[in-house]
């Protein structure tokens, strides 16, 4: 474990559990809309959000796209562009005139590309150590008649040119939002990247079938990719995930987490028919049975080695209440990547934020709510009053404190015994010598009688007896 923060996405710290302890998925909280995307260059359907903390500056990407459904057909009314704004809090947000490329005649505009790659054009901050500065921002974009996955750098996150001629990556189906990133663990370039399970999925020949799914690669300089994989689940059955939005946890950088939209085509049922907007659910279907009839919404999923993933099967950002412009095909599409903004609380901790769109299909143009979780609040190992105790598997640790992230009700409590590989408590470090621990703190420094050192343990194999009343605990760190 070293000094690492762990969060519990999966059981990797877990031997058993006993009493009435759960693992507990939280959800994102609905805040305010923050865009709405109605210039004449956006439209119902600009999607494929990206967002990226850069120091005091939030940048946000995306496509801007429209059309209308004319004789049950969809007729596009304006070209692919990809779109930028940005913010000085994660909340409220401006779309600058940039001058860089004309729409209707016109350079007043936040458009930074045209071209190969609008579809999905997808950037992010290279965190490589040695990247030059002129190069910091990476993106991908590219569909299959693109040849696949095409490479552009920046300097500045808004001037962009394409690093290669070529697509770097050319097997898969790419028609979603394709990414990629580096991954400080082991050293190298990630990408992620849409494939389906069976079918022809070629430019000139496209004839998709099985399921829409995610394959990844690894590369030292974003352009030679190898060790390609099909990603695994456990305990998970076979889904439909339209994007992937895979990240390294800023807070925890060894595990990989994944928001994919889950995409389910129901049909028509008395349920689907009590469904908001029922008018524009049929004006859909008579286009393709899918547009009208399919939901979607956000998962998530935790992988330690980037290819096998811990996926909840439960949704993390399901459609919600229901109400006009939710419970449809691309509803509750989370922007890739999340930033921490303020708490809307006095003195509170920053909150994680994540962006996900409506307003898609119809009406003047799609919109993007932000939604926030508490830092590292994804999953909590949960009690009720009663209480329960888990087991941690035998670790080693680097440090002098543990901490924890934690919270508690007015009556709740967290206690963390020592022990030995074989289950005999430590001197010192026992139940009875650990202090009662409650409130709700994202770092609480543990004590055992009044002391916080636990120097003397570090390096040696031990296990944590952890005991919970009426408490969520969602990480630990040794620092």
């Amino acid at each position: 474990m070293g000094s690492r923060r762990e969060l519990f996405l999966d059981d990797f710290l877990v031997e058993r559990t006993r009493g009435k302890l759960s693992f507990e998925l939280h959800h994102p909280i609905a805040r305010e809309q923050v865009i709405h995307h109605t210039d004449s260059w956006e439209g119902t359907s600009s999607s494929y959000h990206s967002v990226i903390q850069d120091g005091d500056t939030y940048r946000l990407y995306y496509r801007g796209f429209n059309f209308n459904l004319v004789n049950n057909q969809i007729r596009p009314t304006n070209k692919e562009v990809t779109c930028y704004a940005e913010s000085r809090d994660g909340i409220h947000w401006v779309k600058p005139e940039l001058g860089l490329f004309a729409h209707a005649g016109s350079k007043k505009n936040n458009i930074i590309w045209q071209g190969p790659g609008s579809h999905n054009f997808s950037p992010f901050l290279d965190q490589r150590p040695g990247c030059p500065a002129n190069e910091r921002f990476k993106a991908f974009g590219g569909v299959k008649t693109d040849g696949g996955m095409l490479l552009f750098s920046s300097a500045d996150g808004i001037r962009w040119k394409q690093v290669h001629p070529k697509a770097v990556i050319t097997r898969g189906a790419f028609d979603s939002a394709n990414i990629g990133f580096w991954d400080p663990t082991i050293g190298k370039y990630r990408a992620y990247w849409r494939y389906f399970t069976a079918g022809i999925t070629e430019a000139n020949n496209w004839k998709p079938a099985g399921i829409r799914a995610i394959r990844t690669a690894v590369s030292d300089d974003l352009l030679t990719w190898k060790d390609e994989h099909d990603l695994a689940y456990t305990h998970s059955p076979k889904q439909q995930m339209y994007t992937n939005n895979i990240l390294p946890y800023f807070r925890a950088p060894h595990i990989l987490l994944g928001f994919p939209m889950r995409y389910v085509e129901r049909g028509w049922s008395p349920s689907m028919r009590a469904l908001p907007d029922l008018k524009q659910r049929k004006v859909r279907a008579a286009a393709h049975l899918r547009y009208g009839t399919a939901i979607t919404e956000t998962q998530i999923m935790a992988s330690r080695d980037g290819v096998k993933f811990n996926r909840w099967n439960e949704a993390f950002l399901p459609p919600g209440i229901q109400r006009p412009d939710s419970w449809y095909y691309a509803h509750n599409d989370v922007a890739w990547n999340m930033v921490t903004t303020k708490s809307s609380l006095p003195g509170a901790p920053d909150e994680l934020s994540f962006y996900a769109s409506s307003g898609k299909w119809h009406g003047e143009g799609s919109k993007l709510t932000r939604h926030t979780l508490r830092q590292d609040g994804f999953v909590s190992v949960t009690s009720p009053y009663y209480g329960g105790e888990l087991l941690t598997r035998p670790l080693t640790f680097k440090g002098s404190r543990l901490t924890v992230n934690f919270a508690t009700s007015a009556a709740g409590t967290l206690k963390v015994e020592f022990q030995t590989p074989d289950g005999k408590p430590v001197k010192g470090f026992t139940l009875a010598d650990a202090d009662e621990t409650f409130g709700d703190e994202l770092d609480r420094t543990l004590t055992w009688r009044g002391s916080s050192d636990v120097s003397s343990l570090a390096g040696r194999p031990l296990r944590l007896r952890i005991t919970l009343s009426d408490t969520d605990l969602y990480s630990i760190k040794f620092s």
